[in-house]
């Protein structure tokens, strides 16, 4: 979205990821998401009945989206489309969203909330801000319990020793391979399970947080690569192929849902990743 946070101090539950305090919503606010994820967290905090609107991409939870109208991707938003479901609130997130789109909703949108989770941690903030906004506070403070949980358990499984801390490869893309950046959600999330993203000997240049990666270079610094699930959809004869080519590197697929997915995702998703990661050092020991 190219904006920039703004987290005056002083910020309560209600302040968004711009420094803009919202009130509280009324009874019958009508919520249109424009981000997957965020829309799974509406339904987590018991806001079905006021969703009126979602992304082609908000696809959980599948059953009870089916009647909820889609407008568009989350790049490609059909304003149209979202102006007729008289939106009282549009929820945004700074790197699903585009500028442009956002400035166009402000324009009709009485309130347009943007967020920016960008660490496990940061869904405490976001949990709350929904909470106090949409009148779900203790919904949402029964969230931010099960993820500091699950927070709790990660750094216990470090401490334990039963796994090492691993460089990882972390692939998103293919033709051109494409890799996540420290500064990255994905990255911190897997982080929490001691596996720290690769970065090139000199950074990326640019300071892209989806780099271009060269293949001959960095698999080999690796101790692992990891295949995503999405944007692009890896499988096991992408791993195939790159074990054969780099003989004796561990290659593994990963749900992407579980590592780029924040909002009530990400209590599943560190458990999952915490998971995994206990298997794999059994396994491989």
């Amino acid at each position: 979205m190219a904006l920039t946070m703004a987290k005056p101090a002083g910020t309560s539950a209600l302040t968004d990821a711009l420094g803009t305090r919202h009130a509280p919503a009324a009874a019958d606010a009508r919520i249109v998401s424009l981000v997957p994820s965020i829309t799974e967290l509406l339904f987590a905090l018991d806001l079905a009945a006021q969703v009126v609107g979602r992304t082609g991409f908000c696809i959980h939870p599948r059953d009870a989206l089916r009647n909820v109208p889609k407008v568009g991707g989350t790049k490609d938003v059909d304003l149209d489309r979202l102006r007729a479901l008289a939106p009282t609130h549009v929820i945004v997130n700074i790197d699903e969203n585009t500028r442009e789109c956002v400035d166009a909703l402000r324009g009709f949108v009485p309130h347009v909330i943007v967020t920016h989770p960008n660490a496990p941690e940061d869904n405490v903030v976001l949990y709350r801000l929904l909470g106090a906004v949409f009148d779900r506070s203790a919904t949402a403070e029964a969230l931010c319990t099960a993820l500091d949980a699950e927070l709790a358990q990660c750094v216990a499984l470090l401490a334990s020793g039963r796994v090492s801390r691993e460089r990882v490869l972390y692939l998103c893309w293919k033709d051109p391979w494409m890799s996540v950046a420290a500064d990255t959600y994905i990255a911190r999330t897997l982080a929490a399970v001691g596996w720290e993203v690769l970065h090139p000997p000199g950074g990326f240049a640019g300071a892209a947080r989806y780099p271009v990666i060269n293949l001959d270079v960095d698999v080999p610094r690796a101790d692992r690569v990891l295949l995503s699930s999405e944007p692009y959809l890896f499988t096991e004869a992408h791993a195939d192929a790159l074990r054969e080519r780099f003989t004796g590197v561990r290659v593994d697929l990963i749900d992407a849902e579980m590592t780029s997915w924040y909002g009530s995702r990400a209590i599943e998703g560190l458990r999952y990743l915490r998971e995994l990661r206990t298997a794999q050092s059994e396994g491989e020991n």
